[in-house]
Protein backbone atom coordinates (compact mmCIF):
# COMPACT_ATOMS: atom_id res chain seq x y z
CA UNK A 1 0.00 0.00 0.00
CA UNK A 2 1.69 3.57 -0.91
CA UNK A 3 1.05 6.35 1.36
CA UNK A 4 0.10 9.58 0.09
CA UNK A 5 2.70 12.44 0.56
CA UNK A 6 1.84 14.36 3.67
CA UNK A 7 -0.48 17.68 2.51
CA UNK A 8 0.70 20.20 5.05
CA UNK A 9 4.51 20.22 3.81
CA UNK A 10 5.62 23.98 4.08
CA UNK A 11 6.93 25.91 1.08
CA UNK A 12 9.66 27.47 2.17
CA UNK A 13 10.59 29.59 -0.81
CA UNK A 14 7.10 31.34 -0.50
CA UNK A 15 8.41 32.69 3.06
CA UNK A 16 9.12 36.52 3.18
CA UNK A 17 12.16 37.74 2.69
CA UNK A 18 12.96 40.95 4.79
CA UNK A 19 16.30 42.00 3.09
CA UNK A 20 14.28 44.14 0.77
CA UNK A 21 16.75 43.10 -1.99
CA UNK A 22 15.10 42.30 -5.66
CA UNK A 23 16.76 39.47 -7.94
CA UNK A 24 16.97 40.42 -11.30
CA UNK A 25 17.72 37.01 -12.59
CA UNK A 26 17.33 33.68 -10.55
CA UNK A 27 16.09 30.31 -12.50
CA UNK A 28 18.36 27.28 -13.85
CA UNK A 29 21.07 26.94 -16.20
CA UNK A 30 22.72 24.91 -18.83
CA UNK A 31 19.67 22.13 -18.90
CA UNK A 32 20.11 19.53 -22.14
CA UNK A 33 16.85 18.74 -23.57
CA UNK A 34 16.11 17.44 -27.01
CA UNK A 35 14.12 19.73 -29.29
CA UNK A 36 12.83 19.75 -32.94
CA UNK A 37 13.42 22.85 -34.94
CA UNK A 38 11.26 24.43 -37.74
CA UNK A 39 13.64 24.78 -40.22
CA UNK A 40 13.24 27.36 -43.47
CA UNK A 41 11.73 24.36 -45.70
CA UNK A 42 8.74 23.39 -43.57
CA UNK A 43 10.68 20.21 -42.26
CA UNK A 44 11.76 19.50 -38.55
CA UNK A 45 15.02 19.59 -37.45
CA UNK A 46 16.32 17.25 -34.19
CA UNK A 47 18.66 18.81 -32.18
CA UNK A 48 19.90 19.47 -28.98
CA UNK A 49 19.27 22.19 -26.90
CA UNK A 50 20.64 23.98 -23.56
CA UNK A 51 18.58 25.74 -22.35
CA UNK A 52 18.75 29.23 -19.34
CA UNK A 53 15.56 29.81 -17.20
CA UNK A 54 15.36 32.82 -15.47
CA UNK A 55 12.64 35.09 -13.70
CA UNK A 56 13.11 38.12 -11.70
CA UNK A 57 12.10 38.04 -7.93
CA UNK A 58 10.64 40.31 -5.92
CA UNK A 59 12.04 41.74 -3.20
CA UNK A 60 9.59 39.89 -0.84
CA UNK A 61 9.95 36.62 -1.77
CA UNK A 62 12.26 34.43 -0.72
CA UNK A 63 12.99 32.05 -3.87
CA UNK A 64 11.38 30.70 -6.67
CA UNK A 65 10.13 27.38 -7.76
CA UNK A 66 13.08 25.42 -9.88
CA UNK A 67 11.05 22.26 -10.84
CA UNK A 68 8.33 24.38 -12.61
CA UNK A 69 11.13 25.57 -15.12
CA UNK A 70 11.90 22.00 -16.15
CA UNK A 71 7.99 21.15 -16.09
CA UNK A 72 7.34 24.10 -18.41
CA UNK A 73 10.37 22.75 -20.69
CA UNK A 74 9.09 19.39 -20.85
CA UNK A 75 5.54 20.34 -22.34
CA UNK A 76 6.95 22.11 -24.99
CA UNK A 77 9.14 19.42 -26.18
CA UNK A 78 7.75 18.55 -29.28
CA UNK A 79 8.58 21.55 -31.70
CA UNK A 80 10.40 24.78 -30.80
CA UNK A 81 9.26 27.50 -33.13
CA UNK A 82 9.26 31.22 -33.18
CA UNK A 83 5.92 31.26 -32.06
CA UNK A 84 5.84 28.44 -29.36
CA UNK A 85 9.06 30.32 -27.50
CA UNK A 86 7.08 32.79 -27.01
CA UNK A 87 4.46 31.29 -25.45
CA UNK A 88 6.46 29.09 -23.39
CA UNK A 89 8.43 32.53 -22.47
CA UNK A 90 5.23 33.60 -21.19
CA UNK A 91 4.00 30.73 -19.88
CA UNK A 92 6.97 30.60 -17.22
CA UNK A 93 6.96 34.41 -16.20
CA UNK A 94 3.35 33.71 -15.43
CA UNK A 95 3.17 30.22 -13.94
CA UNK A 96 5.79 31.42 -11.63
CA UNK A 97 3.82 35.09 -10.65
CA UNK A 98 6.64 36.81 -12.27
CA UNK A 99 7.05 39.81 -13.75
CA UNK A 100 10.11 39.36 -16.03
CA UNK A 101 11.11 36.16 -17.48
CA UNK A 102 14.40 35.20 -19.74
CA UNK A 103 14.65 32.19 -21.94
CA UNK A 104 18.42 31.48 -23.48
CA UNK A 105 17.78 28.25 -25.86
CA UNK A 106 21.89 27.35 -27.65
CA UNK A 107 21.78 24.61 -30.26
CA UNK A 108 23.49 23.22 -33.05
CA UNK A 109 21.51 24.00 -36.17
CA UNK A 110 22.61 22.09 -39.80
CA UNK A 111 21.87 23.53 -43.08
CA UNK A 112 22.59 21.29 -46.67
CA UNK A 113 24.40 23.07 -49.10
CA UNK A 114 25.56 22.55 -52.45
CA UNK A 115 29.78 23.23 -53.59
CA UNK A 116 29.65 26.00 -56.05
CA UNK A 117 30.29 24.00 -59.20
CA UNK A 118 30.33 20.28 -58.99
CA UNK A 119 27.06 20.36 -56.86
CA UNK A 120 27.42 17.98 -54.15
CA UNK A 121 25.55 18.21 -51.21
CA UNK A 122 27.08 18.65 -47.48
CA UNK A 123 25.94 19.40 -44.58
CA UNK A 124 26.92 22.90 -42.66
CA UNK A 125 26.86 23.34 -38.84
CA UNK A 126 25.87 26.53 -37.21
CA UNK A 127 25.59 27.75 -33.43
CA UNK A 128 21.93 28.93 -33.39
CA UNK A 129 20.32 30.83 -30.40
CA UNK A 130 17.17 31.92 -29.61
CA UNK A 131 16.81 34.86 -26.66
CA UNK A 132 13.51 36.07 -25.36
CA UNK A 133 12.39 38.31 -22.66
CA UNK A 134 8.94 39.05 -21.62
CA UNK A 135 8.15 41.99 -19.39
CA UNK A 136 5.08 44.17 -19.00
CA UNK A 137 2.45 42.01 -20.81
CA UNK A 138 5.40 42.28 -24.03
CA UNK A 139 7.99 40.11 -25.60
CA UNK A 140 11.13 40.39 -26.73
CA UNK A 141 12.81 38.37 -28.98
CA UNK A 142 16.31 37.97 -30.34
CA UNK A 143 17.86 35.67 -32.97
CA UNK A 144 21.52 34.68 -33.18
CA UNK A 145 23.44 32.54 -35.59
CA UNK A 146 27.59 31.96 -35.73
CA UNK A 147 28.56 31.80 -39.15
CA UNK A 148 32.39 30.44 -40.12
CA UNK A 149 33.55 31.74 -43.32
CA UNK A 150 36.87 32.98 -45.51
CA UNK A 151 38.33 36.48 -45.16
CA UNK A 152 41.05 37.69 -47.34
CA UNK A 153 43.21 39.88 -46.31
CA UNK A 154 43.04 43.40 -48.76
CA UNK A 155 46.40 44.75 -47.66
CA UNK A 156 48.23 41.27 -48.82
CA UNK A 157 46.52 41.12 -51.94
CA UNK A 158 47.88 44.81 -52.85
CA UNK A 159 51.40 44.57 -51.30
CA UNK A 160 52.34 40.62 -52.89
CA UNK A 161 53.22 39.30 -55.62
CA UNK A 162 51.50 35.65 -54.85
CA UNK A 163 48.26 35.47 -53.95
CA UNK A 164 47.27 36.81 -50.50
CA UNK A 165 46.65 35.36 -47.08
CA UNK A 166 42.65 34.39 -45.76
CA UNK A 167 41.56 33.13 -42.73
CA UNK A 168 38.94 31.41 -41.11
CA UNK A 169 35.80 34.26 -40.32
CA UNK A 170 33.95 33.57 -37.44
CA UNK A 171 30.73 35.86 -37.98
CA UNK A 172 28.26 36.02 -34.98
CA UNK A 173 24.72 38.31 -35.65
CA UNK A 174 22.85 38.98 -32.54
CA UNK A 175 19.47 40.54 -33.75
CA UNK A 176 16.25 41.79 -32.51
CA UNK A 177 13.49 41.05 -34.72
CA UNK A 178 9.73 42.33 -34.83
CA UNK A 179 8.59 39.84 -37.16
CA UNK A 180 9.14 36.54 -38.32
CA UNK A 181 12.95 36.03 -39.46
CA UNK A 182 14.47 32.21 -40.03
CA UNK A 183 17.85 31.43 -38.93
CA UNK A 184 18.81 30.61 -42.98
CA UNK A 185 17.85 33.90 -43.94
CA UNK A 186 20.84 35.00 -41.11
CA UNK A 187 23.28 32.60 -42.20
CA UNK A 188 22.32 33.60 -45.65
CA UNK A 189 23.37 37.28 -45.12
CA UNK A 190 26.50 36.22 -43.24
CA UNK A 191 27.80 34.14 -46.08
CA UNK A 192 26.86 37.04 -48.65
CA UNK A 193 29.10 39.53 -46.70
CA UNK A 194 32.02 37.12 -46.24
CA UNK A 195 34.85 37.15 -49.13
CA UNK A 196 33.68 33.48 -49.19
CA UNK A 197 31.53 31.18 -48.12
CA UNK A 198 32.78 27.73 -46.73
CA UNK A 199 31.44 24.40 -47.55
CA UNK A 200 31.69 20.87 -45.71
CA UNK A 201 32.80 19.25 -49.71
CA UNK A 202 34.27 20.36 -52.12
CA UNK A 203 35.76 18.52 -55.43
CA UNK A 204 39.13 20.44 -57.77
CA UNK A 205 36.90 22.62 -59.68
CA UNK A 206 34.95 24.06 -56.43
CA UNK A 207 38.18 24.54 -54.70
CA UNK A 208 39.84 26.80 -57.72
CA UNK A 209 35.90 28.79 -57.34
CA UNK A 210 36.27 29.44 -53.57
CA UNK A 211 39.90 30.78 -53.28
CA UNK A 212 39.46 32.55 -56.87
CA UNK A 213 36.14 33.91 -55.04
CA UNK A 214 37.72 35.15 -51.75
CA UNK A 215 41.00 36.79 -53.93
CA UNK A 216 38.57 38.80 -55.54
CA UNK A 217 36.45 39.92 -52.70
CA UNK A 218 39.33 40.77 -50.13
CA UNK A 219 37.70 42.15 -46.96
CA UNK A 220 39.03 43.29 -43.35
CA UNK A 221 37.14 42.69 -40.60
CA UNK A 222 36.08 46.08 -40.33
CA UNK A 223 34.90 45.73 -44.38
CA UNK A 224 32.50 42.68 -43.25
CA UNK A 225 30.56 44.22 -39.94
CA UNK A 226 30.33 47.42 -41.94
CA UNK A 227 28.88 45.58 -45.49
CA UNK A 228 26.74 43.36 -42.60
CA UNK A 229 25.45 46.30 -41.34
CA UNK A 230 23.76 47.92 -44.69
CA UNK A 231 22.21 44.94 -45.01
CA UNK A 232 20.79 44.53 -41.65
CA UNK A 233 19.69 48.19 -41.17
CA UNK A 234 17.90 47.86 -44.67
CA UNK A 235 15.43 44.61 -43.16
CA UNK A 236 13.12 46.16 -41.54
CA UNK A 237 12.43 43.00 -39.68
CA UNK A 238 15.33 44.15 -37.82
CA UNK A 239 15.13 46.14 -35.40
CA UNK A 240 18.47 46.03 -33.31
CA UNK A 241 21.50 43.85 -33.67
CA UNK A 242 25.66 43.41 -33.15
CA UNK A 243 27.47 42.08 -35.51
CA UNK A 244 30.86 40.45 -34.78
CA UNK A 245 33.69 39.42 -36.24
CA UNK A 246 36.80 37.80 -35.17
CA UNK A 247 39.32 36.33 -37.66
CA UNK A 248 41.54 33.51 -36.51
CA UNK A 249 44.81 35.09 -38.73
CA UNK A 250 46.85 32.72 -40.48
CA UNK A 251 50.27 34.38 -40.07
CA UNK A 252 49.79 36.05 -36.81
CA UNK A 253 49.30 34.64 -33.20
CA UNK A 254 46.24 36.36 -32.91
CA UNK A 255 42.94 37.25 -34.24
CA UNK A 256 41.37 40.84 -35.53
CA UNK A 257 38.14 41.70 -34.02
CA UNK A 258 34.98 44.20 -35.06
CA UNK A 259 31.78 44.62 -33.54
CA UNK A 260 29.36 47.26 -34.53
CA UNK A 261 25.86 47.22 -32.46
CA UNK A 262 22.42 49.42 -32.87
CA UNK A 263 19.12 49.81 -32.08
CA UNK A 264 16.72 51.65 -34.67
CA UNK A 265 13.93 51.98 -32.51
CA UNK A 266 16.42 54.47 -30.53
CA UNK A 267 17.20 56.58 -33.47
Amino acid sequence: MTSKPPSNIEDVQNRTDTRHLPINKVGIKDVYHPVRIKNRSGDDQHSIANFNMYVALPHNFKGTHMSRFVEILHQHEREISVDSFRSMLKEMTTHLHAEVGHIEMSFPFFVTKKAPKSGVESLMNYQASLIGEYRDGNTQLWLKVVVAATSLCPCSKAISEYGAHNQRSHITLTVRIAEHLWLEELIDIAEQEASCEVYGILKRADEKFVTERAYDNPKFVEDIVRDLAVRLNNEPRIRAYAIETENFESIHNHSAYALIEHNKDTV
